[in-house]
């Protein structure tokens, strides 16, 4: 007989992992014990059969469970009488971490939707398979006592459940029903009204035109009939968001395909068990109104993946619902039940569970059948990174740039990202980002720091975060160029070592103090050089012609004559166009860029598609649809000089040919692919130079499809290898993860 000792690390808390293990060890009639040691699951057998166990181990497990790594030795025999799951420690701090909140599976759906079960129309219903695990835990080892589920002790029925080793529910600590677990209130405005099923209630406020709000598993929605203009409209008017889409939630895939065009990749992912918002094409059977998403040839959607949502459903007839964020702009979910109901929603539906970490909606684009992360959170943080680089032993918390940011804490090679967290300019999400990093220390175990990676920019607020940070853990502050983190976190995803990076977005403080966006970066992880860039242009007014892309379009042509043809896309017409040009010529509050972004949305007014940013990417994404209904194929001539790509020629172009009656959209597309083949053309002249095969894009433009196509095709064909995301978010939220790795580089 003999006796061995395994530590397994990875996703093994929270996902069935000890009831799996005694089930596997009571069959091979093995004896000894699991329990959690903090990140780490420890597992003591004895008997015949450990080999054939330790064999097995990694091949049958639970749906979210994963082992990255398992340490096996030989220890004495103690002779233990049987197997058991035993109270957990925290005497080891390894690597593991707690899996996301994971969506509810088939058997607790049927469950709720079966009057003989006990948990009949229970919204709070989840198993050791599925439900809430990152947004209800407050620390390791993952255990009820550690969850917001502890002040909801177990029923008799439920211990029942949890103790049995064959039962879904062993050890399931977010088990629970409608006996001894959360329920569910119906608020009309501060009136909380009795009812035995809110749930329904919810579902009539919704049929009669109202906003709902919903406080689910990581955050808050607000819901109206995504059918009804005016409701729409008003939920416009209340949040200030006379623009951005609205994201839907539909009932089932059926719903969804009569509306939008799936590929079976989208398919596959909108349907997974993590159930982000996918980004998807209409079709042309699309039958809500305009205000839903204006302006756009796509829109967000996602699936039910709580009980709650399933419920809400079923008690009405409405097959989809706008569901969006409940939060003023740029700042966090609400998540307090009374900061809920006093909201501008008509009525709310809350809950009496608290969410210990809030969590919003991921957010996924296909581009050409590629899978690219926007907003990488619910269903995906916090599971980690591998850096796949020779790494130092120094502990890293890297804090992001300012705008759509996470954060990411790096230990040996691995690194944890943070769910997305927002826009830090605003006081409250920069509160949150605070909390979220005390969270998530908690978490992971991690709370010392040596260096504090941040933005290179000065004057953001996680720049100043970082030297707080840095003065509290007694760390060094590391600041990292904005589009070298953009590139390196491309290359992680790849594991490639060196390479061309074409950095495109809307702006990154340089190195050379202006702003950046259309940059060809060479990089080996560690530092970067700046091979090329689009033309510097003046941005009058600074930040103004970024919210305002016609001052930036007057900028570009330098033609004050030209420029009188689109007054009516200034405030103060004429009149602001003669200051703009005297603001250019005295060079006061002028900064200069080379961004993408401005280019694309200076493109936008020339066409008179849009002439004023009320949502970050506005202009560039409703160019980018405009673009999308083009039939012919115009050319836009581009002109590189040495190592810059002329901007001004192509706007002036792009005038020319809207002046002659040429069509918009035939326009707009030439426009944009003028743009991804100059960079192109640059990026492998950079290549060339560096003898590199490998070019890789990345930064926010590169979620338009049509441009990202031009760039593949265009490097492909000239015989290099294009290298996408693809685990990591092509804009801001994957910044964090670059800083850490630069940080980590041996």
């Amino acid at each position: 007989m003999k006796a061995q000792k395994i530590l397994t690390q990875g996703i093994v808390q929270g996902v069935g992992f000890r009831p799996y293990v005694y089930r596997l060890a009571t069959e091979l009639n093995l004896k000894g014990y699991v329990r959690n040691l903090g990140n780490v699951v420890e597992i003591i057998i004895e008997g015949e059969n450990t080999d054939l166990f330790i064999e097995r181990l990694p091949r049958e497990l639970p749906p979210i469970a994963k082992i990255n790594s398992m340490n096996v030795e030989g220890i004495e025999v103690k002779d233990y009488s049987s197997f058991e799951i035993i109270e957990s420690g925290d005497s080891y701090s390894g690597i593991s971490v707690i899996p996301p909140d994971i969506a509810i599976c088939d058997k607790c759906l049927d469950e709720i939707r079966n009057p003989q079960d006990r948990r009949y129309k229970y919204p709070f219903n989840a198993c050791t398979d599925c439900g809430p695990r990152f947004t209800v835990i407050e620390s390791v080892p993952y255990d009820r006592i550690r969850t917001s589920m502890d002040e909801f002790p177990l029923c008799d029925d439920c211990m029942v459940e949890y103790k049995q080793p064959l039962n879904r529910r062993y050890h399931g600590e977010a088990i629970c029903c409608g006996e001894c677990g959360p329920q569910m209130a119906f608020y009309d405005g501060l009136n909380k009204i009795d009812s035995e099923n809110s749930i329904k209630l919810g579902a009539d406020a919704l049929k009669d035109g109202k906003i709902l709000a919903i406080k689910g598993i990581g955050g808050t929605h607000l819901a109206v009939d995504a059918y009804n203009d005016d409701a729409i409209k008003e939920l416009r008017k209340r949040l200030n968001r006379p623009n951005q889409a609205f994201a839907v939630m539909s009932k089932d895939l059926k719903s969804v395909q009569n509306y939008a065009q799936l590929s079976e990749r989208e398919i596959d992912t909108i349907t997974s068990n993590k159930r982000p918002i996918v980004i998807l094409k209409k079709n042309d059977n699309y039958p809500f109104p305009e205000s839903l998403s204006p302006g756009l040839h796509n829109i967000g959607v996602m699936l039910p993946y709580s009980p709650m949502h399933y419920l809400l459903f079923d008690e009405g007839d409405i097959d989809t619902y706008v569901m969006t964020s409940a939060n003023i702009p740029g700042e966090p979910m609400m998540i307090q039940n009374e900061e809920i109901i006093t909201g501008v929603n008509d009525y709310s539906l809350v809950h009496n569970r608290k969410i210990l970490n809030r969590c919003d909606d991921s957010v996924i684009r296909f581009r050409n059948n590629e899978l690219s992360f926007i907003r990488r959170s619910r269903g995906y943080t916090p599971e980690p990174y591998k850096i796949n680089y020779e790494t130092n032993d120094l502990n890293v918390l890297a804090v992001g740039p300012e705008l759509d940011v996470t954060f990411s804490i790096a230990k040996d090679d691995i690194v944890y990202p943070s769910q997305h967290i927002g826009n830090t300019n605003k006081p409250k999400t920069l509160e949150f980002l605070k909390t979220a990093i005390e969270n998530m220390e908690r978490i992971t175990k991690i709370n010392e720091f040596d260096v504090i990676a941040c933005d290179m920019h000065p004057h953001f607020f996680t720049t100043r975060l970082a030297y707080e940070l840095a003065e509290k853990y007694g760390a060094d502050v590391l600041p990292v160029q904005h589009h070298h983190a953009h590139s390196v976190s491309l290359a992680n995803d790849s594991a490639i070592d060196e390479m061309i990076v074409i950095a495109a977005d809307g702006v990154g403080f340089g190195s050379d103090g202006t702003s950046w966006g259309g940059e060809i970066l060479y990089t080996d992880i560690k530092s970067f050089e700046r091979m090329a860039h689009l033309e510097s242009q003046l941005m009058p007014g600074g930040d103004m012609a970024t919210k305002y892309p016609a001052r930036m379009l007057a900028s570009i042509l330098k033609d004050e004559d030209l420029i009188k043809n689109y007054s009516n896309h200034f405030k103060y017409g004429e009149t602001e166009i003669k200051n703009i040009f005297k603001q250019l010529e005295s060079g006061i509050n002028v900064g200069k860029t080379t961004s993408t972004g401005r280019v694309l949305d200076s493109i936008a007014v020339a066409l008179d598609i849009c002439d004023e940013r009320t949502y970050e990417g506005e202009c560039s994404m409703k160019l980018e649809s405009c673009a999308y209904y083009s039939t012919s194929d115009l050319n836009i001539p581009y002109i590189i000089e040495g190592n810059t790509l002329n901007t001004t020629e192509i706007l002036r172009e792009v005038v020319r040919l809207y002046k002659n009656g040429e069509k918009k959209a035939d326009i707009a597309r030439a426009g944009q692919t003028a743009v991804a083949q100059g960079l192109s053309e640059l990026a492998v002249q950079s290549a060339d130079k560096k003898k590199i095969r490998e070019i890789g894009a990345t930064g926010g433009v590169f979620y338009n499809e049509a441009i990202t196509d031009t760039v593949k095709n265009y490097i492909e064909n000239n015989g290099y290898n294009f290298i996408q995301h693809k685990n990591t978010c092509a804009g801001d939220g994957s910044v964090s993860l670059g800083q850490a790795i630069i940080s980590k580089k041996k």
